[in-house]
């Protein structure tokens, strides 16, 4: 329990990181445009080739020169705090039980779900055994309806959000993945890999089933936030047949091993 919560203000030191970068990128590069510094035809925003045009950059004022310098300099501050702390997220992985790097491993199964989120999802939920069944993980992020209800009137209306939004937030996030048909690029098939057939039936079965219902309910005519929403929420129910799964396969290996001695 300890090494989870660590783990939790670890991967979310990282996310105020990453907000902290968003805020110094958007800084400069306001400060470009407000001066008509646009970046070459072609120049991908904040790549290497961006980044080199930027330190092209010069001003007649030493005030904006030195304007120029500190948000550059911000900025190339902040990269190097997420990649220190993704560092020590790597090192805090290995540090970690079987059963919660098997279950890490296994996560990065579905589509939308890297290293980063997969150890997010594992440092702000824990045991996914924990959950009875599927629907009580999705009530635990807040991505079920709040209802109001008196009687025989049932009256329900958007997601509650009285759940864990940092969980909430990562399978938003994942489920704009699933708006893509289903398919199995080179980066999914290399973290599917070492998975066993069970988990990646779940996985492939989440795609189909995911997508299909991002293009119902955008054909109904639903909001494009709303469609993902509740993708979000049901792709919570392979987040946590993947998780099960996983686990209980780490619990009987100890047991395979016990009968192959005797």
């Amino acid at each position: 329990m300890r090494r989870t919560r660590a783990l939790r203000d670890l991967v979310r030191a990282r996310l105020a990181a990453k907000r902290d970068q968003l805020r110094a990128r958007n800084r400069l590069g306001k400060f470009l445009l407000r001066h008509g510094r646009r970046a070459p035809e072609g120049c991908t925003a904040w790549s290497l080739k961006y980044l080199a045009w930027v330190k092209q950059q010069s001003f007649e004022q030493a005030a904006q020169q030195a304007t120029l310098l500190d948000y550059l300099h911000e900025v190339e501050h902040a990269a190097d705090r997420i990649e220190r702390l993704e560092r020590s997220i790597d090192t805090a992985i290995e540090t970690l039980p079987e059963k919660m790097r098997a279950v890490i491993e296994a996560l990065q199964s579905l589509r939308g779900i890297a290293k980063i989120s997969a150890v997010s999802i594992m440092a702000e939920v824990g045991e996914m055994s924990r959950f009875a069944h599927a629907r009580q993980l999705m009530g635990y992020s807040g991505a079920v309806s709040w209802e109001d209800s008196s009687g025989p009137r049932v009256h329900r209306g958007g997601i509650s959000k009285a759940g864990n939004a940092h969980l909430r937030r990562i399978v938003i996030e994942a489920a704009w993945a699933y708006r893509h048909r289903p398919g199995l690029g080179a980066t999914l098939l290399a973290r599917q890999r070492d998975q066993s057939e069970d988990i990646k039936a779940i996985a492939w079965k989440a795609q189909h089933r995911l997508h299909a219902r991002y293009a119902r309910l955008l054909a109904k005519g639903k909001p494009k936030q709303k469609v993902i929403t509740a993708v979000g929420r049901e792709f919570l129910g392979f987040i946590w047949a993947i998780g099960v799964a996983a686990e209980r396969s780490q619990a009987a290996a100890p047991r395979r091993m016990l009968k192959r001695a005797a």
